[in-house]
């Protein structure tokens, strides 16, 4: 049964290891009422419901989604909504209020996770702006033609190993500074490179390769200048440094300062073809994806999802 256009749909995923995760909600829901939003809510049972969930709001005919958790969250939403036509897509709204392990894609927006009153406040004026998404085509293990969509980035080699890593730390330390600190910190007596074969505009880059970021959006700190509305994606790659720069360009990454490093090469376009990248794990808006096989390509698609921006 459909519900009023004006009602909002709530997907509440609550962090893992939460030992009372209806307190943040609870305060929420607070911050809800007093701005006088009609909602319903419901609540993630674990990372694989969401996209359930997502399509059940869908189909009740929901116009405003918005999702309380991170960056996976996120993904999950969105890639549930891009499997609907146009004309349904162009109806629905998609918001966040920052909730999990990761949530870079919400904080690029200045929402703050410990501020539910102004991320409220904000979602409440309904300031909308179509937004763009990566797109990476690939082929599985199965040899069946995929795709997945992505709103913050994609990681190819060592960084996507430190993303699995962190959510793993964090999840023990709760802390997101310490498990980014430990996670480094592992990976400085796990150095990898990675023979890949790349096409990022009119160049081929074919050599052994750390890691690569491809970025819709800031990537983590790793391509710090990519907004989600230019039609275009920055693209970090970085060669294998000697330990002394690898020191260095970890204190750049933790101070913002990603691109200044002698190792980093950036790039802005439209398309990345990796014809080759054996063994280099792949990970995509913070979540670990099982390796393609054989050549990928990433694009992006402009202005295709609304989304709720601060006022």
């Amino acid at each position: 049964m459909a519900v009023e256009s004006t009602r909002w749909g709530f997907l509440y995923c609550p962090k893992a290891g939460l030992q009372n995760p209806k307190k943040r909600w609870d305060r929420i829901a607070l911050e809800l009422e007093k701005r006088g939003i009609e909602y319903d809510f419901v609540q993630s049972e674990n990372s694989e419901s969401v996209e359930r969930l997502m399509k059940m709001f869908i189909n009740n005919g929901y116009k405003t989604i918005v999702i309380v958790g991170g960056d996976s969250a996120l993904n999950d939403a969105v890639n549930c909504l891009m499997h609907e036509e146009k004309r349904v897509r162009e109806e629905i709204v998609l918001g966040v209020i920052p909730n999990g392990l990761m949530n870079d894609f919400a904080r690029f927006w200045e929402f703050d996770e410990d501020n539910d009153e102004q991320t409220v406040g904000w979602l409440a004026q309904r300031r909308v702006r179509k937004i763009d998404l990566g797109c990476i085509r690939y082929t599985n293990q199965k040899q069946e033609k995929c795709h997945r969509y992505f709103l913050n980035c994609i990681n190819v080699g060592m960084i996507a190993d430190i993303m699995n890593l962190r959510r793993q730390t964090r999840r023990l330390f709760g802390s997101r500074t310490l498990s980014f600190i430990t996670s480094l910190f592992v990976m400085l007596f796990h150095r990898m490179e990675y023979k890949m074969r790349i096409r990022i505009n009119d160049e081929v880059i074919d050599r052994r390769i750390m890691t690569m970021c491809i970025g819709n959006c800031r990537g983590y700190g790793q391509t710090p200048n990519a907004v989600p509305y230019n039609g275009m994606l920055d693209v970090s790659v970085v060669y294998n440094p000697q330990v002394v720069q690898l020191i260095e360009g970890l204190w750049l990454f933790a101070t913002g300062r990603f691109l200044n490093h002698r190792s980093v090469h950036p790039y802005r376009t439209s398309e990345v073809v990796v014809e080759e990248a054996k063994k280099a794990l792949v990970g995509i808006d913070g979540r670990l994806m099982k390796t393609p096989v054989g050549e990928y390509r990433v694009t992006v698609e402009q202005e295709v999802i609304n989304f709720l921006i601060p006022a």
